[in-house]
């Protein structure tokens, strides 16, 4: 179907996600963190959930207000506290960054759609300075809504808004992939349809129905299983 016709049909664009969408997850990221620094596989993804003071940095370094070594200072804090020696907070967002890996089948898929004229915008609460490194987000999307560039994290719903925006299209338009049901369920109050990621191969079904592509052209065979 052609960018027009999904238009007059009223067929959604495409909002996605960055970590755990189109790079392995970030769970998978903060055991490998812990295993690094000596600690049980669940010490930062604990420090995460527990750790109140490190909530609130994450909240204000996602919205940039909160720069990287602010960000590394309260987490280290956090695992110090939970590994009863210190830690040295120097270096631990880069840490985090070098152990995601890009899902390729999920990056396919984007230039999919662009191929078939969907128009797709990443929209995504920064980690760090340097966690889009493994992309680039100006050949591989229409638009990118950064939580840190624009001063709004998801689940807000301003930030799916700013895409949207951006975009020129109606929320009721576009499909969200995240692999957090909160930013789901943010997106939802405007109207946005969502797709929870969990394998590839399933969000690629969901899309090609969603968007009534042919199922699996232009994806490789090993992007189905």
């Amino acid at each position: 179907m052609s960018g027009s016709a999904r238009q007059a049909k009223g067929v959604t664009a495409v909002l996605v996600d960055y970590g755990g969408v189109l790079t392995t997850s970030l769970h998978d990221a903060f055991e490998e963190l812990s295993a690094g620094l000596g600690l049980d596989a669940t010490a930062v993804g604990e420090a995460f959930a527990r750790d109140t003071s490190l909530q609130q940095a994450l909240t204000a370094h996602e919205k940039g207000e909160l720069g990287d070594a602010g960000f590394e200072e309260a987490l280290g804090r956090a695992l110090s506290g939970v590994a009863g020696r210190a830690i040295a907070p120097e270096g631990l967002l880069r840490r985090i960054g070098e152990t995601l890996r890009l899902e390729e089948s999920m990056v396919a898929l984007v230039h999919r759609l662009r191929r078939e004229e969907v128009p797709v915008a990443l929209v995504s609460n920064s980690l760090g300075e340097d966690c889009y490194r493994l992309i680039d987000r100006d050949a591989l999307f229409d638009v990118s809504v950064i939580s840190a560039e624009v001063g709004v994290r998801k689940p807000s719903r301003r930030i799916y808004q700013i895409a949207c925006e951006r975009l020129g299209v109606d929320p009721a338009q576009c499909v969200l992939v995240d692999d957090l049901q909160q930013n789901l369920d943010g997106a939802a109050r405007l109207g946005i349809t969502g797709v929870l990621h969990r394998r590839p191969a399933e969000t690629v079904a969901a899309l090609e129905s969603l968007l009534e592509l042919s199922p699996g052209a232009g994806t490789p065979d090993g992007d189905r299983g």
